[in-house]
């Protein structure tokens, strides 16, 4: 696909405006705002069984409902509020994610508590550095690797949920840990 100043870019945001604005400003670029990062596994937590497409033309809906990706809120939310964002039609009303993101807040603030901030712990698992693929094809980029196996093994470790290898590989693309912009893609020199 063309980029307006006739650049190549990744295949997969296809024609769809959100999805070419999100791999163009979003996907891929290294990360390291905590909140920005809750945000991200939020929303991958959500994607489990669905397509990206899907989570991020509701995020607006998300983060209206999850009080912005407020680590500290969600983590109080009571089975009350469960039921009242069950009855939300903005968002996947999927029982066992929404109990999943309520629980994932509460370990995301353990996490901050025992290593300062997630970005420390979270980005352990590339080294602190993006791992930076030379992908020419998008066929060739993997759905989970040794790093996003380990995160996700530590991750249920620490009382994740929603937390596979494959969901922990999209969040590591979508946070820049690693790079799999394919290499003639645009963006692919700007995100290393």
């Amino acid at each position: 696909m063309k980029h307006s100043n006739q650049s190549i870019r990744c295949d997969w945001p296809q024609e769809d405006p959100l999805m070419v604005a999100y791999h163009d400003d979003e996907w891929g670029v290294p990360l390291h705002d905590d909140q920005k990062l809750f945000e991200f596994l939020v929303l991958d937590t959500c994607q489990a069984g669905l397509s990206w497409k899907t989570i991020l033309h509701k995020r607006e809906n998300y983060r209206k409902a999850f009080d912005q990706f407020n680590a500290n809120k969600i983590a109080r939310y009571t089975e009350r509020k469960i039921e009242k964002l069950m009855s939300d039609e903005g968002i996947i009303r999927n029982r066992q994610k929404i109990r999943a993101i309520v629980n994932n807040a509460r370990s995301f603030l353990k996490i901050q508590r025992d290593c300062g901030t997630f970005d420390a712990y979270i980005w352990k698992f590339t080294n602190g550095a993006t791992k930076a693929n030379a992908f020419k094809h998008a066929k060739n980029i993997p759905t989970k690797t040794r790093e996003s196996q380990a995160m996700s093994k530590d991750l249920v470790g620490r009382d994740f949920s929603f937390v596979g290898p494959v969901i922990c590989y999209a969040f590591m693309q979508a946070a820049g840990m690693v790079n799999d912009h394919v290499i003639q893609c645009f963006r692919y020199k700007k995100c290393n």
